[in-house]
């Protein structure tokens, strides 16, 4: 459109601003559909519940991989454009320790199925629960984010936070046997230390007592033990807050202080051994 055309409305000022923001800040205008196509072939090569078509058979897997290489590689040269610094070999090595993300994903999936009385099958689980979906977004971006690749983690975990708001850095460090029921509204930051078969009910957040860009290399969210039940609204927060393995943390309880192993921790804060007995029941919220 000429200038001779345009709006006379159209304030100058405006106008020479938006110009000087898109010298400064030129973003790949594909980056992020690539990378929402990039979770799709991702989940679709590890699991055929996520695929358009399947084929069971070697060439046809060799090609789905041959395609999801050549994704990762346009996302590359995207994110290249913007970071000076990219980590060697990035699709070498993602496409190695893809078969560890794929057990572990399993390991989810069966976790998730045997913690839900509702859920019939581990197909079930795949193709419907939103906790797997943001599990497994995560644990590929977790693994991008270990490999030293900027930005393009964060695109995939806000891909699954989009669709299913649960809330998941990849930066965060999650055990085996990860299980998310409902999920809705669950934050887990950055610096998060989870163990192995850790369960956590909506509306969790593992957070931060601060927020100051001075801490951006500390320990900043807390750590949670083996085999920790978190229910729904639970608030744990600090880097140096520790819940120790085996606990029970009442829904609605907030926590900012360290909990030893085997405990509950009612939403009331009161901390007791779980071996006290039934009386626990009255505090602490279980399945919703």
């Amino acid at each position: 459109m000429s200038n001779d055309s345009a709006s006379p409305s159209l304030p100058q000022e405006l106008i020479d601003q938006l110009i000087e923001e898109r010298r400064k800040h030129h973003v790949p205008s594909q980056l992020r559909p690539l990378a929402q196509q990039f979770v799709q072939q991702s989940l679709g090569v590890l699991f055929p519940h996520f695929a358009p078509t399947v084929v069971c058979n070697e060439d046809a897997v060799r090609e789905d991989l041959i395609q999801l290489e050549e994704s990762l590689r346009r996302l590359e040269r995207s994110i290249a454009t913007l970071h000076e610094a990219m980590p060697e070999r990035l699709v070498e090595r993602f496409l190695a320790a893809l078969a560890e993300v794929h057990r572990r994903l399993a390991d989810d999936a069966q976790a998730i199925f045997e913690g839900d009385p509702a859920a019939k099958s581990v197909d079930e689980v795949v193709l419907t629960y939103p906790g797997f979906f943001a599990i497994a977004v995560f644990r590929i971006a977790n693994l991008l984010h270990r490999l030293g690749l900027p930005l393009l983690p964060r695109l995939l975990t806000e891909v699954a936070h989009e669709k299913t708001g649960i809330d998941l850095h990849p930066g965060a460090t999650i055990g085996r046997r990860f299980c998310i029921d409902h999920g809705t509204g669950i934050v887990i930051g950055e610096t998060t230390h989870i163990g192995d078969g850790v369960k956590l009910y909506q509306g969790v957040t593992l957070g931060a007592l601060t927020v100051e860009k001075g801490l951006a290399d500390a320990k900043r969210h807390p750590t949670i033990g083996d085999e920790v039940v978190i229910y729904a609204g639970a608030t744990i927060l600090g880097g140096q807050t520790n819940v120790g393995h085996h606990s029970i943390v009442a829904g609605n309880a907030f926590v900012t202080s360290s909990v030893p192993a085997n405990s509950v921790v009612t939403r009331k804060n009161d901390v007791r051994p779980r071996s006290s007995g039934a009386s626990m029941f009255d505090d602490v919220d279980f399945v919703i």
